[in-house]
C-alpha cells in the first residue's frame, strides 16, 4: 500500500507541482476510494476463478469429461454450492424462507436484480444443497465471455440463447431463474427497490409457452449490501449506448440478507403475456413491501445482523 501511495504521489507531484505532503494524503484517499469502488467486482471475479480452479483440479483428479449431467460431477457441484453458501452465511447471515412454495415440477423463478446478485447465487446453492435440484439461470452474454469461469457456469448451469432454449429447459421439468430487469435494474434501481422492467415480457411468454407457474423471489437488503453510481447521468448514458456491464459500484457491506419465495402464479391458458407481466410485477412488489423497509438503509441493514433469525413463514 505504501509503495502504491508513494508512486501515485510522485506522479501527481510531477503533473501538478503541489507539495508532497498534500499530495500524499490526496493519493491515499484516492487509493482507498478505488479499493472501495472496485472491491465487489474484484471479489466476485477472484472467487469465481478460485472455484473454477478447484473444479479443474476435481475434473483432472477424477478423469471427468464435459458431460456435466454425469453423476460423477455431483460431489464437485456440492462442494462449490457449499462454499458459496457458507460465504453467504458468514458474511450476510443469509436466510432463505418459503422453500416449500417451490413446486416439485418445473417453474420460472422471477427475482429482483441487486447490483451484484449474490442473493440469487445463494438461493441457487441453498436450493441444491437442501433439495438436490438444479436451477438454470438466464445470464447476460457478457458473463459467458469472461475467461476462467467456464466450468463454474456449466456446473451451476446458465442460459444465454434466449426464448426457445428457456422453454425447452422448462419442458424438461427444470427450474429456471430470470430477472426481467437485468443490468438496467442492477445498475439504476436504488434504495426504493423500483422494478425497472421496461417493456420486457419475454419471460412471461416463456412461462406461457412452457405451461409452467411463475415463482417470485425477493431478497431483503440486497440493495444495501451492494450499490452502484447509477444515479450519475454519464453512467446511464454510457450503459444505454454500449450495453456494457461496466458501471462502477461500491459496497460488500455485511448486511443481513433474507430471501423470500412468494406464492406461485399458476399457469393460465387464457392470460396474455402482458397481463402475466403485470401480475408478476404486483406479486414481486407485494413481497418487497412486506419484507423491505423503504427506503433501504445501510445502517439499519447492518444492525439487522443482530436480530434473531426469523421463523419460516
Amino acid at each position: 500500500m505504501t509503495y502504491v501511495s508513494t508512486w501515485l504521489t510522485y506522479i501527481l507531484e510531477e503533473w501538478t507541482g503541489v507539495e508532497y505532503h498534500c499530495l500524499y494524503y490526496i493519493s491515499f484517499i484516492l487509493w482507498v476510494l478505488s479499493i472501495i469502488i472496485f472491491a465487489p467486482l474484484l471479489i466476485f471475479i477472484s472467487t469465481s476463478c478460485f472455484l473454477n480452479l478447484l473444479l479443474h483440479i476435481y475434473k483432472r483428479k477424477n478423469g471427468l469429461d464435459e458431460d456435466f449431467s454425469n453423476k460423477s460431477w455431483d460431489n464437485g457441484r456440492f462442494l462449490v454450492a457449499s462454499i458459496l453458501s457458507m460465504c453467504g452465511k458468514l458474511w450476510h447471515g443469509y436466510e432463505l424462507h418459503g422453500m416449500e412454495k417451490i413446486p416439485e415440477g418445473p417453474g420460472l423463478i422471477v427475482y429482483y436484480h441487486g447490483a451484484i446478485p449474490v442473493d440469487y447465487c445463494n438461493f441457487v446453492c441453498n436450493l441444491y444443497i437442501q433439495t438436490g435440484r438444479l436451477c438454470y439461470s438466464i445470464v447476460d452474454h457478457f458473463f459467458s465471455r469472461l475467461p476462467g469461469i467456464e466450468l463454474l457456469f456449466n456446473l451451476l448451469p446458465t442460459v444465454h440463447s434466449g426464448r426457445d432454449e428457456s422453454v425447452e429447459i422448462l419442458k424438461k421439468g427444470n427450474l429456471l431463474g430470470v430477472s426481467p430487469g437485468g443490468g438496467r435494474e442492477a445498475f439504476f434501481s436504488d434504495e426504493n427497490y423500483n422494478l425497472l422492467w421496461g417493456n420486457r415480457k419475454g419471460f412471461a411468454q416463456v412461462a406461457i409457452d412452457a405451461k409452467v407457474p411463475i415463482i417470485p423471489l425477493f431478497t431483503q437488503n440486497i440493495r444495501e449490501g451492494y450499490r452502484t453510481f447509477g444515479k450519475i447521468g454519464l453512467f446511464r448514458w454510457f450503459y444505454e449506448h454500449s450495453r456494457l456491464l461496466l458501471i462502477p459500484g461500491y459496497g460488500g457491506f455485511p448486511v443481513k440478507l433474507r430471501a423470500y419465495v412468494g406464492d406461485p402464479i399458476p399457469y393460465d391458458p387464457n392470460i396474455t403475456a402482458t397481463e402475466l407481466v403485470e401480475k408478476t410485477k404486483v406479486a414481486l412488489e407485494m413481497l418487497r413491501d412486506r419484507h423491505q423497509k423503504l427506503p433501504g438503509s445501510i445502517l439499519r441493514a447492518l444492525l439487522e445482523r443482530f436480530d434473531k433469525p426469523q421463523k419460516e413463514d
